[in-house]
Order: structure tokens, then sequence, then C-alpha cells
């Protein structure tokens, strides 16, 4: 950092350096942050003696930086670092999160070096403390060979509002940068067990305070479904919380945490259930019409809608034509919706045996 600080030593930072364009031989302080149990750390020529500041404790650098421990909840040391202009930047070591955060109190940082793929909640905790916000541009780093590459991981890291950068760039703390703007209104479409719920719930897990709205309420002495419930309530963040409604048009139209709908075929099913539809007589009666308005009704709460949106759909127009009026009449139903719907948002995907791809965004 600024030629006079070093954050840990890995394997060759002398030969890394120099494939970069840079050079050591100003660095004045070199710390610790990876949890450190092997064999000492080899130091290059002409660097001095690596140290760690105990956690919570804050140092001052000749050269006019401050630099604060950071307890880490997975060992190894986290650093605040201040530079002689004020700009703020935190560093987190791989695999951590910052302990201890309390929520709303942390100072807000420019530039925040995370890993972001493998511990998204750390920057969840970050954003709940405050001290991480819309303007801070968080660079995701430590990601290995088991990270997707390419269109994937920049989709991902996206979703996060975060960016990965090529090794050796010079990262400028306190200036505008192009951060990624997290999508506000996404559509995750998909087959039976295509993967379409955990992608949905992957794109907001960088973020702490989400309420997840379960449509298909509570089903007594289904112990299918009640597995099933219970599956997705212990795959989900324990930050997050519960709505089982589908009232959904008060929330898409409430100021609030990140919304994520699950799903909407359910919420159809319940909006026709409602009124008859599944009657060909009812149907033909004002059941139609009334279930396109509620539609519309939807689609319009989420044009209007000012708080993140993740929805789930099923995608059930590929498969064998049902054969019942009302079954056609659904599958139609569900394509009109999830059209309607898609029209609405700004990021459309389709999860097909586990692997997205993007529509749209």
């Amino acid at each position: 950092m600024d030629g006079a600080l070093l954050i840990d030593l890995t394997p060759g930072a002398a030969f890394a350096a120099a494939r970069a364009g840079r050079s050591l031989g100003g660095v004045r302080q070199v710390l610790l942050s990876h949890p450190h149990d092997g064999p000492a750390v080899e130091v290059p020529a002409g660097l001095p003696r690596p140290g760690r500041v105990p956690d919570g404790q804050e140092l001052a650098l000749l050269t006019g930086h401050r630099v604060r421990a950071v307890a880490m909840d997975a060992g190894g040391t986290g650093y605040a670092v201040t530079g002689p202009d004020g700009q703020r930047l935190l560093y987190v070591p791989p695999g951590s999160a910052p302990a201890g955060l309390e929520e709303g109190n942390g100072e807000m940082y420019d530039m925040v070096v995370a890993d972001v793929v493998g511990r998204p909640d750390a920057l969840a905790r970050l954003r709940a403390a405050g001290a991480v916000g819309p303007t801070t541009d968080v660079i995701a780093v430590h990601l290995d060979h088991g990270v997707p590459p390419g269109a994937e991981l920049r989709r991902r890291l996206a979703a996060a509002g975060a960016r990965a950068v090529p090794d050796g760039t010079t990262l400028v703390v306190g200036v505008y940068e192009d951060v990624p703007d997290v999508p506000r209104r996404t559509l995750v479409l998909g087959g039976a067990r295509s993967g379409k719920s955990v992608e949905a719930e992957r794109r907001l897990e960088a973020f702490a305070d989400v309420l997840y709205v379960a449509t298909g309420g509570t089903r007594d002495e289904d112990s299918e479904w009640a597995a099933r419930v219970t599956a997705h309530r212990e795959r989900r963040p324990g930050s997050w919380r519960t709505a089982e409604t589908c009232d959904l048009v008060p929330l898409l139209e409430a100021d609030g945490a990140p919304l994520l709908i699950d799903c909407l075929s359910l919420w159809l099913t319940d909006a026709m259930d409602s009124v008859g539809a599944w009657d060909d007589a009812v149907w033909a009666d004002g059941g139609q019409r009334a279930v396109r308005e509620r539609v519309r009704e939807l689609t319009g709460a989420v044009r209007r809608a000012r708080r993140t949106v993740v929805a789930v759909s099923n995608e059930v127009g590929s498969g064998i034509v049902p054969a019942t009026a009302s079954g056609r009449r659904y599958r139609d139903e569900l394509g009109r919706l999830n059209a309607a719907f898609a029209g609405e948002c700004e990021h459309v995907l389709l999860v097909v045996a586990g692997q997205a791809v993007v529509l749209r965004g």
C-alpha cells in the first residue's frame, strides 16, 4: 500500500512484485494476516521482519498511515488502513469475516478487499454494520480454481456489488470507480430441481437483512412438503427473516430490505384458487378476468418497487401438454405471468441442470 506497507508474505512475494512492475524496496512495515502455525515465514532480503498487530490495537506509521487490527471469526487478522489523506481500506483474510461488528455502528470504508465468493456473509455483516455502502469499492480476492471463471464470476460478483481485477492492478482508494450496481429486480426461472432457488438465494447471500417470502404456506399432514420447507430454511442465512404470504403487492410497494419471493408459480396457484378458476364455467364467467387483474396488480407493483427484488418461478411451457383443461389453463397463465414479470426486471435468468443462463442483464 503506497509502497510503504505490505500485508502478508505469500511465497514468491518479490517475484510477484517484479512481474507487476513494482518494487518492494520502499516497504517500511510488513504485517501478517493469515492464521499461521507452520514453518517460519521466509522474508525476502531487504524487507523488515513481519509482525502482527493485536486485535483492536492501532499502529501508526511514519508515512502517515494508521493501521487498526480487526478481529476475525476464523483466525487471522484483518486490517483497517487509513491513509494520510483520510481514505479508508479494509483488508479481510481468506475464509474469514469480521467478528463483533455492531449493526449500524460501522465507519464506512472507501474500499474493501475480501473473500467475496468464499465468505459472502462477511460482506453481509459489513453492510449491516454500515461499513459498506453504495459507494464502497468492493474487490474480490482469494479466488482459487474452485471459483467459476469469466462471465459467471462477473455475474456473481455483480450480484454482490463487487468486482475482480487482474493480478498486478493498481487500485486507487477513494476515487470514483464503476462499482457494479446490484440489479434492482431479478427473475430466476427453471424447472423442477434445476437449482433455481439456490441461484436466487446466492444472489442475495451478501446481504444480511433479507425478507424471504414463501408463497407456499403450510400444509398440515404433508410430511414431504414439510421436509422441503425445512431444507430451504436450513440452507438460508440465519439473519434472514421469513414471511409466509401471497399478499405480495404491499411488500413490493414498501421500502425495506431486499425481498426474495419463492415462488410465483405457487402465488398463481393461490390466485386461481381464490376465484375458483379451475372450473371451466367460473373461468369463463369472470375468473379469467380476475386472475389477469391480479397479475396486472403484481407486475405494476414490481415496476414501482424501490427495494431489491429477486423472484423465483417455474418454467413449465417446454414439457408435456397437460391432459386437462384446468392444467392447460394453469400452464398458459403461468407463462403469461412469467413473461409479464420478466418484462419489469433488469435481470432474467434461466437455470438448467444447475447452470444459470442469462436471458437479460
